[in-house]
């Protein structure tokens, strides 16, 4: 794959702005964040919100809203929306409902958890009931799941929900290496999980922290795409801290060119993604 897909996951929901001051907290400075990165090279944002006050994870739907609309009104870029659903109180079934809100939006990616796990110093669960409704939901609004595997087992369900037509062609994987209780980011495991992918699956990868870079490297060698920002990354270096989204994004668009590769715009993108 000659052309590298770049996301830039600019918030997350861990970063605070005690740790970098430069973490986004509103809609605007989300939208912001994403449109420098879009001006670096990326072509996916890869979206979360927060209370603008607190900085903690928040699912108001008129905030996933008002930033997608920002993005749309200055760029081209491909917008992905997270369906993590955090802070959420409620019956399953309810919380459910509450994670779907922004398939409703209509961006053309929104990310699927499909496996439960110790994530740090919490539990995100992800019901096998959850993964069939999201994807679901996601086929009736033509909205593409971004699938993410944080480890062997999650690859694993994927595979199935692929099988059985929950998740339509070409499957779009994101391996996320390194979350504290996750697989590992290490070439051994990149490898691990590259070689149990479906042939017709296309898929990026994020490194957590110092792994970032050496994770992103061996993805665009091994013929993936990338995922760089604050959600998973708040040093630019060691000791040095990152000034915004777009400096990893930069630091991405360097690596990709000295490894012989080309940045993909967000038209190249949706063709790569076949985004209707």
């Amino acid at each position: 794959m000659d052309k590298v897909i770049i996301t830039a996951a600019v918030c997350g929901s861990s970063p605070t702005k005690k740790m970098n001051p430069a973490v986004p907290y509103t809609p605007k400075e989300i939208a912001d964040a994403a449109i420098a990165s879009w001006r670096a090279g990326a072509a996916i944002a890869h979206i979360h919100v927060r209370d603008p006050k607190t900085g903690q994870p928040d699912s108001s739907i008129h905030r996933f809203q008002e930033v997608l609309d920002r993005i749309r009104a200055e760029t081209d870029m491909i917008v992905n929306l997270t369906t993590s659903g955090l802070n959420l109180i409620g019956t399953e079934e309810e919380i459910i409902e509450q994670r779907l809100e922004p398939v409703a939006l209509r961006p053309e990616i929104c990310s699927l958890d499909v496996g439960s796990m110790n994530f740090g110093s919490r539990i995100f669960k992800n019901s096998p009931q959850f993964g069939e409704i999201a994807s679901k939901r996601m086929r009736e609004y033509r909205v593409k799941p971004e699938v993410e595997i944080f480890d062997a087992g999650h690859l694993y369900q994927a595979i199935d929900m692929i099988k059985k037509g929950w998740i339509e062609g070409p499957p779009w994987l994101q391996l996320c290496m390194g979350i504290k209780w996750g697989i590992k980011a290490t070439p051994e495991n990149l490898l691990f999980l590259v070689n149990r992918l479906p042939s017709q699956a296309i898929w990026s990868v994020l490194g957590v922290g110092k792994a970032q870079l050496p994770m992103i490297a061996q993805s665009i060698l091994l013929g993936g795409h990338v995922r760089v920002g604050f959600e998973d990354n708040i040093y630019l270096r060691k000791g040095v801290l990152a000034k915004s989204n777009a400096e990893f994004v930069e630091n991405a668009v360097q690596l990709v060119h000295q490894l012989q590769h080309e940045v993909a715009s967000p038209a190249e993108a949706r063709a790569i993604l076949q985004l209707s």
